[in-house]
């Protein structure tokens, strides 16, 4: 029984470590146009009603808030997943009431945020389920 208890835990292993780069290996990527413009245009208005205020109306920080917008924001996030963004955002903003926002709030407010750092639109809305988000790799834009 315990044998099998391990080879279960093993082969679960093995399962999430596979999924969790799977995006590295030719899966979506914030380049392939993982949002709605439609969508990011929600965001915005969120974003100003919600974020702005810390993170500035052009997404360039404040000091103590970090810049959503750039270079390093891009370097802090790349090789990661857009699901571990997703996560950060739902989990610890706005900072007075983390998680205040709905779901579908928050994939507005990151959809705003990736239009702002120059990743392309496409024809599906970003999902708001991080398990499927947690599949698409965060990638820096082409210019």
């Amino acid at each position: 029984m315990s044998s099998r208890i391990a080879i279960l835990a093993a082969a679960l292993t093995v399962t999430a470590g596979i999924g969790g780069v799977a995006w590295a290996q030719g899966g979506p990527t914030t380049l392939d146009g993982i949002y709605t413009a439609a969508q990011a245009d929600q965001g915005q208005a969120q974003f100003s009603q919600n974020c702005a205020a810390c993170h500035g109306s052009g997404l360039t920080g404040n000091g103590e808030a970090p810049a959503l917008v750039g270079g390093e924001f891009i370097s802090n996030w790349a090789g990661l997943t857009v699901g571990e963004l997703f996560e950060r955002i739902r989990t610890t903003m706005p900072q007075d009431n983390p998680g205040k926002l709905s779901r579908a709030q928050y994939a507005q407010i990151l959809a705003f945020i990736l239009k702002s750092n120059g990743y392309p639109a496409g024809q599906k809305e970003l999902d708001q389920r991080t398990e499927f988000l947690k599949a698409i790799g965060f990638s820096p834009p082409a210019h």
